[in-house]
C-alpha cells in the first residue's frame, strides 16, 4: 500500500532522486498519453495534473497549449522542486504542494484533468473523483493512465520469482489499484463522470540502458517498485540472494543496450 504519508515522506524523496530514470521507464506510454492529452486539451482555460510528480506531463501540456493555464499538484515537495526547475521558461504552468482533492476547488472551473499514473492512491477514490467532477467545468474532461493487471507488467510480476507475497492488494491504494477495468468504470460512474472509455496500451518499460544496462536496471529497481519493497521487507542476510535474482531477471530482458520489460496500461477518458 502506498498512501499520502508515503508520498509526503520517504517514497516521494526516492522518486524525486530517481525522477530521470522513472520518466525514462514510462517513455513509450508517455508518448501515447501525451498525444491523447494534447488532442483533447482546449486552447484556453484551466487544466490540472493530478499527482504531477517531476512535472513532465504538466510542462508538455503547457508548452503545447500556451493559452491554457496548467496546475500540477503533488504531495512530494522533492518532486515539485524538480518540476519547478524544469518549468522556468514555461510561464503558464504552476506547481502546488498539496493534495489534489483539496486543491481542485481552488482551480475551478477545470476544463481538463490529466494524470500519468497519479490517481491510484486515494483512500476513497469515489469521493476523490466526485470532488474532481464537482470542480470541473460543464464540458470538463479527465484523462489518465494507470497500470493494467500486474501479471501483464513483467517488471512487477517477475519479482515473484525471487520474493514471496508481492502480489498487490486489489482494494488498497497503490500502483495496481486501478488495474481492473470494471472497478474503475464503476468508480467513474459512481462519482458522476460520463462516457468513460478505456484504451489498452502495451509498452516496453525501460528499466536500464547504456553500456551497463543490467547494472543500471538493478540499481533503479532496487530503489523503485516491487523489488525495492521486497528488499526492504527482507532480512539483511536474505538481500544478497534477492539482488542476484533481480540481476538474472534483468539479464533475461536485455535487448541490445536496454533492459526492457513488457508492460501494460489503461488510458482512461471521461466527461463531466
Amino acid at each position: 500500500m502506498t498512501g499520502r504519508f508515503d508520498w509526503e515522506g520517504n517514497v516521494g524523496d526516492i522518486w524525486a532522486t530517481e525522477s530521470r530514470r522513472t520518466d525514462r521507464s514510462f517513455t513509450e506510454l508517455t508518448a501515447h498519453l501525451h498525444a491523447r492529452i494534447i488532442a483533447a486539451a482546449p486552447n484556453a482555460g484551466q487544466a490540472v495534473d493530478i499527482g504531477c510528480g517531476a512535472g513532465e506531463t504538466s510542462i508538455k501540456l503547457a508548452m503545447a497549449k500556451p493559452g491554457l493555464t496548467v496546475t500540477g499538484i503533488d504531495l512530494s515537495a522533492g518532486l515539485l522542486a524538480i518540476a519547478q526547475s524544469h518549468a522556468e521558461l514555461t510561464s503558464n504552468v504552476t506547481f502546488v504542494h498539496d493534495d489534489a482533492v483539496t486543491s481542485a476547488a481552488n482551480c475551478a472551473p477545470i476544463d481538463l484533468y490529466v494524470s500519468r499514473h497519479g490517481v491510484m492512491f486515494f483512500d476513497d477514490p469515489v469521493a476523490a473523483f466526485n470532488a474532481f467532477r464537482t470542480a470541473a467545468s460543464p464540458n470538463g474532461q479527465i484523462l489518465f493512465s494507470c497500470f493494467r493487471d500486474w501479471t501483464l507488467n513483467s517488471f512487477a510480476y517477475e519479482i515473484s520469482k525471487i520474493a514471496d507475497n508481492v502480489a498487490p492488494k486489489p482494494d488498497a491504494p497503490g500502483p495496481f489499484a486501478f488495474a481492473d477495468h470494471d472497478k474503475v468504470a464503476k468508480i467513474l460512474a459512481d462519482s458522476g463522470w460520463k462516457n468513460a472509455e478505456a484504451e489498452a496500451i502495451d509498452f516496453s518499460y525501460i528499466a536500464g540502458e547504456g553500456e551497463d544496462a543490467v547494472d543500471d536496471a538493478v540499481s533503479f529497481m532496487r530503489r523503485i517498485g516491487p523489488a525495492s519493497r521486497a528488499m526492504a521487507d527482507a532480512a539483511a542476510d536474505e538481500r544478497p540472494a534477492l539482488i542476484d535474482g533481480l540481476r538474472e531477471i534483468c539479464k533475461d530482458h536485455l535487448h541490445g543496450d536496454r533492459v526492457l520489460f513488457p508492460a501494460a496500461a489503461w488510458i482512461w477518458s471521461a466527461q463531466a
